[in-house]
């Protein structure tokens, strides 16, 4: 009945004066961006011109709030490195690990993400379909693994949150009375297994992998590096983790050209924008039209600001006497005056450093892949694959530029906790921490014993339904196909 009665209303939205706009209105976000084509036949677009515009609108998602802001609220502030910081209840409950399906990060974090999906589905599916002579078959083919590489990206993100998410490959073009029927399911999807989630994000990835090119104008584009840096993170996420494969893909991208910076402040200096150890980054031109307005919600004095440095992690540095990597990643201030905080006294308090051009129109670009990580994660694929000496010197070659001694990890097991350590020191606060957690099983147990200010636990209560978020609401409301998490 509901059914019938949903598409009712959609038979009134398709024939009243508004159509378009009721249809948008009641569109589940799961469905993307409906793509309006007002021409007599089926093709989208007509010109080289309109196909480049619709990749480069995919691209400049990566410049919305989701990666400006929510991607590090996400993977930082949700875990044992930062605290939400600033007066945002939403941000607090993601701190707190209590969410709920009414939540306004978790609505807008779902329709941002399948906004560019929708985008990315239209590019792949249309591309080819313009008859534009001047638009080459070698161009074509590169669009189109671009798009695949973002289409993953984006599909990444939501099935590390959600866990099984609507999967949506084609989009609506239009809606009338007469294809009611054939476009509800696309309208109205179930959600798919996590499993098949993921391998269709591989299929996206390696369309990819043989598309785009090995180098770009920045680091901004798809690469190569950057499809192989996301490959290795792909197969140590899914289960089972496939170690091969993730050792596979890190040499990949450890072959292809990159290299350490020296300094580690190098890469956070903004004297070295797209280095040679940056793999995927978002690349800001700053001004009115193409500023970073994300770092202002992170450092400055006009208010208390987002993803406040945990005391858990200032532990960590301290225990470990990284002194390098903790001034590179936090700076401590005086904000007497200004603001309280129960977790740091007024005249030592602390902001992330590693973005550091916070003006307002900044041109801080923000780094989502670069090569330490990747020596990282290929250390974690050789000790489980059992060479605990080969992990062992990955693990060196990032703690020698950290001017720390070599790791004593000697035991598979005792290898583990020190890349896992290591992985917390070198990426803090570049949205890792969070899925480190969950991918290596250790979540429950690491954020119920992060400790506070005082050094003693500060109560986290998470649990095992709470490792996804809830589907928004808003979006169980308009879809009766949308089975809610458990525990939600």
């Amino acid at each position: 009945m509901k059914k019938i009665f949903i598409i009712s209303i959609l038979i009134l939205a398709a024939v009243s004066f508004q159509s378009c706009k009721k249809f948008l209105d009641l569109q589940p976000v799961s469905q993307g961006i409906a793509v309006e084509n007002n021409s007599s036949d089926s093709v989208l677009y007509k010109t080289s011109g309109e196909v480049e515009a619709a990749l480069a609108g995919a691209y400049g998602d990566f410049k919305n709030e989701y990666y400006q802001l929510d991607y590090f609220v996400n993977g930082d502030a949700q875990s044992d490195d930062a605290y939400a910081g600033g007066d945002n209840p939403a941000n607090f409950q993601i701190d707190d690990l209590k969410l709920d399906a009414l939540n306004t990060n978790v609505s807008r974090d779902w329709g941002y993400l399948y906004s560019t999906i929708g985008k990315t589905n239209s590019v792949i599916n249309n591309t080819n379909s313009c008859p534009d002579s001047s638009l080459t078959q070698a161009r074509r083919r590169q669009i189109i693994g671009e798009a695949s590489f973002i289409r993953a990206f984006m599909y990444f993100q939501l099935v590390q949150l959600w866990g099984d998410v609507p999967l949506q490959l084609k989009e609506v073009t239009s809606i009338s009375a007469s294809n009611l029927e054939e476009i509800y399911p696309l309208l109205f999807p179930p959600r798919t297994s996590k499993d098949k989630i993921f391998a269709q994000i591989i299929t996206d990835l390696e369309t990819a992998l043989a598309r785009v090119p090995a180098t770009a104008v920045n680091k901004g584009y798809v690469t190569i590096g950057a499809v192989n840096t996301l490959l290795a993170y792909v197969y140590a996420t899914q289960d089972p983790h496939d170690w091969s494969k993730v050792s596979q893909y890190c040499d990949a991208v450890i072959s292809g050209g990159y290299s350490l910076m020296p300094k580690y402040n190098d890469l956070w200096d903004n004297q070295h924008r797209n280095c040679a150890e940056s793999i995927f980054e978002i690349n800001y031109s700053g001004g009115s039209s193409d500023g970073n307005w994300g770092v202002t919600i992170f450092r400055g004095m006009d208010w208390k600001k987002f993803n406040l440095p945990a005391n858990d992690l200032v532990f960590a540095f301290d225990n470990e006497g990284d002194t390098l990597r903790k001034n590179a990643s936090m700076i401590f201030l005086d904000v007497t005056g200004k603001w309280s905080d129960p977790n740091y006294p007024q005249n030592h308090y602390p902001f992330i450093n590693k973005w550091r051009n916070f003006s307002v129109g900044s041109n801080q670009n923000y780094i989502f892949y670069r090569l330490a990580d990747v020596l990282l994660l290929k250390a974690e694929a050789l000790n489980e694959n059992g060479d605990v000496a080969g992990a062992a010197t990955l693990v060196n070659q990032i703690r020698t530029r950290a001017k720390l001694a070599n790791t004593t990890a000697s035991t598979q097991d005792a290898m583990r906790t020190a890349i896992a350590k290591e992985r917390r020191l070198e990426l803090a606060y570049e949205a890792h921490r969070w899925f480190d957690l969950k991918r290596t099983g250790k979540a429950i147990d690491v954020m119920n014993n992060a400790v506070g200010p005082t050094g003693l636990p500060i109560g986290y209560n998470l649990t095992q339904n709470r490792l996804v978020w809830p589907v928004p609401q808003s979006e169980m409301d308009k879809n009766s196909k949308l089975v809610q998490n458990p525990g939600y």
